[in-house]
């Protein structure tokens, strides 16, 4: 899963010079929270974010309602972007995993994608979700069960070989350490073509796994 194929392409991108206001129009009329500052041949000079275009109160305060509209009239997207050390950016052919990982470690909601130097595209932590969405088979009909296995070879060998022998498909699957219990992962999989009942009878016979949750799931129609 790379960065490519989830980034929201050609993205819509301003100039520097332009007024903070006309940023904040185009913002709120295409609903998009972060907006790529260009320069020529669309190489990347900073992004604007929703925050950065709020004004401080304490600035406000300070300014009569007419010095206030001089001011805004005057500020333009190069004044207040993200721009230098504070600035990041991703590869368009970097996992999604990586792109994560910038965005949770810097505490930024977006990142400009680079692709042969220049903008390509943007991703955000939306998108991420929705791909944790599609990952984890959310929008499929079926049971979703949380199975906390030990963190020994073979394990995902005799979950997958039990539900094969009785024709049991996997839509999805996702695993991850379990954060309380050292020496454990925590698999999560979608199942369909069996009943809950049969599925319980199954995954409680394997010897050292304990089933941590199961539930139907319906499509999502939102």
């Amino acid at each position: 899963m790379l960065v490519k194929n989830y980034m929201t392409r050609h993205p819509i991108m301003i100039g520097p010079e332009t007024p903070i206001v006309e940023a904040q129009k185009v913002m709120a009329e295409n609903n998009i929270r972060h907006l790529p500052v260009v320069g020529d041949g669309k190489r990347l000079l900073g992004l604007l974010t929703r925050q950065r275009l709020q004004v401080s109160p304490e600035k406000l305060g300070s300014l009569e309602v007419w010095e206030i509209t001089r001011y805004l009239a005057k500020l333009t997207a190069e004044k207040v972007m993200v721009k230098g050390k504070d600035l990041h950016a991703i590869d368009a052919d970097a996992t999604l995993e990586e792109a994560a990982d910038i965005m949770i470690r810097h505490k930024i909601g977006g990142l400009p994608v680079i692709e042969d130097g220049v903008v390509a595209g943007v991703i955000t932590e939306t998108d991420l979700l929705v791909e944790l969405q599609e990952l984890l088979g959310a929008k499929e009909p079926g049971w979703r069960v949380t199975v906390r296995v030990p963190d020994r070879p073979g394990e995902f060998s005799k979950l997958s070989g039990e539900l094969a022998k009785r024709g049991w498909g996997i839509m999805s699957l996702g695993s991850a350490r379990s954060p309380k219990f050292p020496g454990h992962w925590d698999i999560v999989l979608k199942v369909r073509n069996c009943t809950k009942e049969e599925l319980v009878s199954v995954l409680e016979g394997i010897e050292d796994q304990q089933i941590l949750d199961i539930r139907e799931t319906t499509v999502y129609n939102s």
